[in-house]
Parts: C-alpha cells; structure tokens; sequence
C-alpha cells in the first residue's frame, strides 16, 4: 500500500478549543468527506469537497491544513493541548485517521473520536485495535433511526430508502460507544425542528444507554447543504428548554451545549 501523502489539504484545524472534548483542553481536525447528506449541515465544504463549490475564494480554501501541518502544530503545543479531537466529515472512512492517531499517541495526547453513528464495522475495527482505541468517543443521532433512509442518507447510496438497513447500524454503534464508560462517551442531536421533535426524541432516547450525556445543539440555519433549510427557523429559547426537559424525563444526562 502507498504511504498516504502528507502534504495535501486534508482537513480543517481548529488549534484550541475547550469545549470538543469534555475536560480536556485539545486541538480539532475536521477531515473531509462524509457517507451521509444531512440537509441541515454547515460543514457542506467537507461533506462534498472544496472543489465542488463554485464560486469558492482563495481564502476559503486556504482553510484546509495538511497532515503535517497538523503533526507540526501537536509537536508546538505539546504539554500543553491534553486531546485531539478528530471529526469530520465522518473520520472513520479517512485513510488519514489510524495515521493521525498513532502520531498524536506517540506525542502524549488523548484522543476524542466524533462520528455520525452509521459505520458499525469500521468503527469496532478501530475499538478493537489497541493502538486506535480512541479514549473517548462522541456519537450523533441525527433523528428517529426510522428516518434516516429518506432525510439523512446520500442518495445514490445503494441503501437509500431501505430503513431497516440504517435502523441496524445506528442501534450498533449506539451499543458499541455505549461500552465506553458513562464518562467517556456522548450522544450528540442537532435541534432541527423538522427533524428533531417530541416523537423523535423518544425514538432516540429508547436505544440509548440511560446513564449517558445527551448533548444537544441549536440548529443553524446558514451554509445548510441542503439551501431550502437556511429558511427554517430555528427553535425559540421556549421551545428548547421545553424539548430538552423532554429528552430529560428519558435521560438524565440531556443538556444543552
């Protein structure tokens, strides 16, 4: 196998945040490309690519980082970032990401791992393998697992429309972060009113584990994938205080971000 080039625009580096990984202060690498087409994301330039964008500034693609500029910044910070979080786009489909973990193992830091929930056997291969276990893991459900075939899906997945098919993904990922322990594991919803309501919730909440942080997330209607969600009004203040008391008479651990 060729060694994967590590001078190329990989992905987009955030050098510190203290809220991507519970605890720790880290540094973020969102890598590109994704299996899904979630209507309401504003990561649109990692999901279909950079080039695909017309109209595109120079200083818009002047965002991404390669991998070693990425190695070059964990190296500086060393002894002062605790984490990196890698994300995405969804990072268990990126050749890049057993690479980045081992480098960033090797220098000290503790890895956080964010993924869409949708990828079961990719993602125990990675829990399975002592030297890419992530030591915390994030998790989205997006909405019901039932609506994913028609709302969250790539459509020229050979598996569009076929529910069932997603159903059983997102109910295995779900149990496989779920072996992580309470306090090394999230579950993470985007509140988009057309997809995120009272019913859904309950979908959600009936196949997660009831000792789990539940993070939710206000909807951002802006740079959407999808243009016809930047018209969709956000939920009021009312609304999502009303919705994650909700989520919390099913999980304790729900809360606002």
């Amino acid at each position: 196998m060729a060694e994967l080039p590590l001078d190329r625009p990989a992905g987009v580096l955030v050098k510190t945040t203290c809220v991507d990984f519970p605890g720790h202060l880290a540094g973020s690498f969102f890598l590109k490309g994704c299996n899904l087409r979630c209507p309401y994301c504003y990561n649109r330039e990692l999901v279909i690519g950079f080039e695909n964008i017309s109209g595109l500034s120079k200083q818009q693609s002047d965002t991404l980082s390669t991998i070693n500029e990425l190695f070059a910044h964990l190296e500086k910070r060393q002894g002062i970032l605790q984490g990196l979080v890698i994300s995405g786009g969804e990072p268990l489909l990126n050749p890049y990401t057993p690479l980045i973990i081992k480098k960033a193992r090797e220098l000290g830091y503790l890895i956080k791992l964010d993924t869409n929930g949708t990828l079961p056997d990719e993602l125990e291969a990675l829990l399975n393998d002592k030297e890419l276990r992530p030591d915390f893991i994030a998790m989205d459900i997006k909405t019901s697992p039932a609506r994913y075939a028609k709302e969250i899906c790539n459509s020229s997945s050979p598996f569009y429309e076929k529910s069932k098919y997603w159903e059983k993904k997102i109910k295995r990922c779900v149990d496989l972060a779920a072996a992580f322990p309470p306090e090394a594991r999230e579950y993470r919803t985007v509140l988009v009113p057309p997809l995120v309501q009272k019913e859904d919730i309950k979908n959600m909440a009936e196949i997660l584990p009831k000792d789990t942080s539940w993070q939710f997330a206000q909807f951002r209607n802006e740079n959407c994938l999808n243009p016809a969600y930047n018209d969709i009004l956000p939920y009021s203040d009312t609304e999502i205080e009303d919705l994650i008391n909700y989520a919390k008479s099913f999980i304790k651990g729900a809360t606002l971000r």
